[in-house]
């Protein structure tokens, strides 16, 4: 899987390390996956960028951990010799907040930033957890794929 990882603003200070994590969650959804051949575009960002895409496409006026942006909803035509990869869609993940749910929940930021590219990813993939039975399944898949990474809560 080709991982495009952009900062906006690039005044955001980040730890290489993060950028690593979401390369690793990246690399083991595309095994897990079978997405070998597919595209993903994560933009690391602060709460006031977040803020703004939350209030336009949400229309929910507050940040938020992370928004997913699928290119793949709905029952879209087979296009014959169109791209050879699967754009899959854009993740956006406010490090402030990832930061401030690291210390709410008493874990390490990777552990969070994992977390929030594995929920993103899984956006982009069709799941959903606005049903109880959805947001079950949805935890469960997060769960599944954090235990194959070896990150535990």
């Amino acid at each position: 899987m080709q991982t495009i990882i952009d900062k906006n603003p690039d005044s955001i200070e980040l730890d290489e390390s993060l950028v690593d994590i979401i390369e690793q969650v990246a690399a083991k959804m595309a095994e897990l996956y079978d997405l070998k051949n597919s595209e993903v575009s994560i933009t690391l960002t602060d709460n006031k960028n977040i803020h703004a895409l939350n209030k336009k496409y949400r229309n929910i006026d507050r940040p938020t951990d992370v928004l997913s942006f699928a290119l793949n909803e709905g029952e879209e035509p087979n296009i014959e010799g169109g791209a050879p990869v699967n754009v899959l869609g854009d993740i956006i993940i406010s490090v402030e907040k990832t930061a401030k749910q690291a210390e709410e929940y008493g874990h390490s930021v990777k552990r969070e930033i994992a977390f929030l590219t594995v929920h993103g990813m899984l956006h982009l993939l069709g799941y959903d957890h606005i049903e109880e039975n959805d947001r079950v399944e949805m935890r469960r898949e997060e769960e599944f794929i954090m235990e194959k990474l070896g990150i535990s809560r």
